[in-house]
């Protein structure tokens, strides 16, 4: 299915900051940033990745933090308020 079709079945763009301990320095925290199209509110996509990573990676999970878009909706449009310009 492309990413179209997703976002017609109510698949968003989500993406999760992942905090976890280094490996070689348990003491030290690593960001990794993931993006993809996923279902909310359960995120079978991200539950997959999270999944894989405790059983395959040696990083162990600190946090996750998700935000999630709306995919397609109608443009909005707006009147500006005050026009700046810089030389």
């Amino acid at each position: 299915m492309n990413d179209f079709s997703r976002q017609l079945n109510d698949y968003r763009l989500t993406t999760a900051e992942i905090l976890y301990h280094m490996p070689d320095h348990p003491g030290l925290l690593q960001t990794f940033i993931w993006q993809h199209l996923d279902l909310a509110p359960k995120f079978p996509e991200l539950q997959r990745f999270l999944d894989f990573w405790s059983h395959s990676l040696d990083g162990k999970l600190h946090s996750v933090r998700v935000a999630a878009v709306a995919g397609i909706a109608p443009a909005r449009l707006g009147a500006v308020q005050a026009e700046f310009r810089l030389h």
